[in-house]
């Protein structure tokens, strides 16, 4: 039911534990602005409260005195309507919430606040992204600090940009790696901790991802787990698995999602619980996988079952690309307050730090191929109005390769 419309916004009398649903359904202009209570009652926003625009950031000021009273039955502050909430208020927008964005913002002056039962907007704030996303928390090892307790990962670097991320369940003893490039360096990780490898997760065939596969069985004897639609190209494959198939590793639990593109049947395991993704080749830190067999719209589908995932999600990925993507972004444009992550990529790199695992929801907001249905994006592709996301991706994803 809706009261309100103004240039990019709409105003919704809905309960807000509604407000995930609607927020999928809705289909709304990615210019407007949600803000409410998901079902799991936390405080969320979409854009980002640090990506919103003036213009934006001057309509939730004017917004929160009509909001303030969360029962108006009219509000003079709104032009040309009056407001008949008889439920608190929440603006909607066609994206998943930005639920820690919102959160970190909330809980300072002129952030997101909460009033009996509703969510009022407080005046608009100046801060940067860097203080309202936090990038330095959410790269290398202060974002592993995210991953859930029963879960301990360890990141081996091999060959030359390669990770192979081994993680292990402290309740059963279970410990997996993910992928294979380099036999020495990941049985000797796992000798140094006292763990025993009891599984190999593959992503897909290529062979700095699989190149290990048998020696680690012949000297360990764990079990192989890949990706069904690449089992003949596999090297010692003993289950094939595929979308919505789950994985055990011990007492911890995967959903497998198919996220082909950069190869057919390449493939992620999500951990749900412990608040982790291994993405293989599929999503790198500001950057994606070039496509070696799927299509654009493969890929850009891929990339967006990724996004969907929560934004607290750990994402490790398998190679060391971040600065390259970094320097590819910055010389695109596009991507509000992308400097202010640069600047912390940087400073991981010239310590000698790594920059994965990251947060998944500081890569929903800078990540240039996780944006291909941005104006912003389109645009600064050299796009016209009316092109589609996936003629976006295919022309960043065409510039990317020639960059």
């Amino acid at each position: 039911q809706a009261h309100l419309m103004v240039p990019g916004w709409i105003l919704l009398s809905v309960p807000l534990f509604s407000l995930d649903a609607m927020a999928t359904s809705a289909g709304l202009r990615s210019t407007a602005i949600a803000v409410g209570t998901s079902r799991l009652g936390r405080l969320v926003a979409q854009p980002p409260v640090a990506l919103w625009t003036g213009e934006q950031r001057a309509q939730v000021s004017v917004a929160a005195s009509a909001l303030r009273t969360s029962r108006l039955s009219t509000a003079t502050a709104w032009p040309h309507t009056c407001i008949s909430a008889s439920v608190p208020c929440a603006f909607i927008t066609s994206a998943a919430a930005a639920a820690a964005a919102a959160a970190a913002a909330a809980s300072r002056r002129g952030g997101i606040v909460r009033r009996r039962g509703a969510v009022s907007v407080a005046s608009a704030s100046t801060a940067s992204a860097a203080e309202a996303l936090d990038f330095r928390s959410g790269l290398g090892e202060a974002a592993a600090k995210h991953v859930g307790e029963e879960m301990e990962v360890m990141l081996v670097p091999c060959l030359s940009d390669n990770y192979a991320p081994v993680f292990h369940d402290k309740a059963t003893g279970a410990t997996a790696v993910v992928d294979t490039p380099e036999v020495a360096p990941i049985l000797a990780a796992i000798e140094e901790r006292g763990w025993k490898l009891t599984h190999i997760l593959n992503t897909h065939h290529h062979h700095d991802h699989t190149g290990g596969n048998e020696e680690l069985v012949e000297r360990t004897g764990c079990k192989i787990i890949g990706p069904a639609g690449e089992a003949n190209k596999i090297p010692g494959l003993q289950v094939a698995v595929g979308e919505g198939d789950r994985v055990k590793v011990g007492s911890l639990e995967a959903e497998v999602l198919e996220v082909g593109g950069h190869t057919l049947g390449h493939i992620a395991y999500h951990f749900p619980a412990q608040k982790v993704a291994f993405v293989g080749d599929t999503l790198f830190v500001l950057g994606c996988g070039r496509i070696f067999e799927g299509t654009p719209s493969q890929m850009l589908a891929s990339l967006q079952k990724l996004r969907a995932l929560p934004d607290e999600t750990v994402v490790y990925c398998a190679h060391e690309y971040t600065e390259s993507n970094a320097r590819f972004a910055e010389h695109l444009g596009g991507i509000p307050y992308l400097s202010d992550r640069v600047s912390v990529i940087r400073e991981l790199r010239g310590a000698g730090q790594s920059t994965v695992p990251a947060l998944l929801g500081h890569e929903k907001a800078t990540n240039p191929f996780l944006r291909a249905d941005s104006d912003e994006l389109r645009a600064a592709a050299g796009l016209p109005q009316g092109a589609v996301p996936v003629q976006v991706f295919a022309e960043v994803r065409k510039q990317k390769d020639r960059f």
